[in-house]
């Protein structure tokens, strides 16, 4: 009698649940991977900027954008953006000579130099308080805000023209004060007073006193003059592109400048805690 031949099947195919059922291995995901990269990358915005060399280079690049700054502000709108002595000194002079407003000098746009460059200054120290005045997210953020004030002050002389006075006058005279407060305020957290990136008086003051004028060794000498020198540089470059192609261009000079300081602060060197000694806890 002959034999029926088995048929060979295959098993059914399992389906996803009854493969995970069956313990088969899913693909490794390390999650803690991404977390620690933003762990780090937010710790790094935490901590606090050492004052180092590099940190004077970014101080001087600011007062070279400063000097720009001021170079036109004059000019267009008889007043300074960031020197407030002449602020100070044509403000008092106009109560004494009203008549010399809109000759020599337009009194609501010293007033707003003054006052916008007074509100950045301490709305930037009030809150550097609260937060640190050193802390590389501060910095950043501070940085960043007053290239974007100088930004728009920019595209408002491009798309308007030059407005002497009246209120577009007082608005751009207001953007380029307030960032210039904010920047001064920031530049004394960095211990380097001798770089204001703005007043230049007491920094030639200093510098002719110093009984260490002509050794080989003095740091705050040196970093008075490298603030000199490259105020006198910006304002040179600054009305070279004001006489050139106009005050909106040697804004726009400005702010992307300091939007390039802004970056430069992410990689500056971190301010390290110093160790304490084991009995100095007890």
């Amino acid at each position: 009698m002959a034999e029926t031949p088995f048929a060979i099947t295959e098993p059914p195919a399992q389906t996803g649940q009854e493969k995970l059922e069956a313990g088969t291995p899913l693909p490794n995901y390390d999650v803690s991977t991404d977390q620690s990269t933003t762990s780090r990358i937010w710790g790094h915005m935490l901590e606090d900027v050492r004052p180092s060399g590099f940190v004077e280079f970014e101080l001087v690049l600011l007062t070279f954008f400063t000097g720009i700054q001021d170079a036109i502000s004059f000019p267009d709108f008889h007043c300074f953006a960031s020197n407030q002595t002449g602020n100070t000194v044509f403000l008092l002079v106009a109560l004494v000579l009203p008549w010399l407003d809109g000759d020599q000098f337009y009194v609501p746009n010293i007033g707003a130099a003054l006052g916008f460059f007074l509100l950045g200054g301490w709305v930037t120290g009030q809150v550097s308080h609260i937060v640190g005045p050193r802390m590389r997210l501060w910095l950043w953020c501070c940085n960043l805000i007053q290239s974007a004030l100088v930004f728009v002050a920019a595209a408002l002389q491009f798309k308007y023209g030059v407005v002497p006075q009246g209120g577009q006058a007082v608005m751009v005279v207001g953007l380029l004060a307030f960032a210039s407060g904010s920047q001064v305020v920031q530049s004394r957290s960095m211990k380097m007073t001798e770089i204001s990136t703005a007043m230049a008086t007491a920094a030639w003051v200093d510098l002719i006193i110093d009984p260490k004028l002509f050794h080989v060794r003095n740091r705050p000498r040196t970093r008075r003059i490298m603030f000199l020198l490259a105020l006198a540089g910006g304002s040179l470059l600054g009305a070279g592109v004001y006489r050139t192609v106009g005050s909106a261009a040697a804004i726009l000079i400005s702010a992307a400048g300091k939007f390039v300081v802004a970056i430069m602060y992410l990689f500056n060197s971190a301010d390290r805690p110093k160790k304490t000694d084991a009995g100095d806890n007890c």
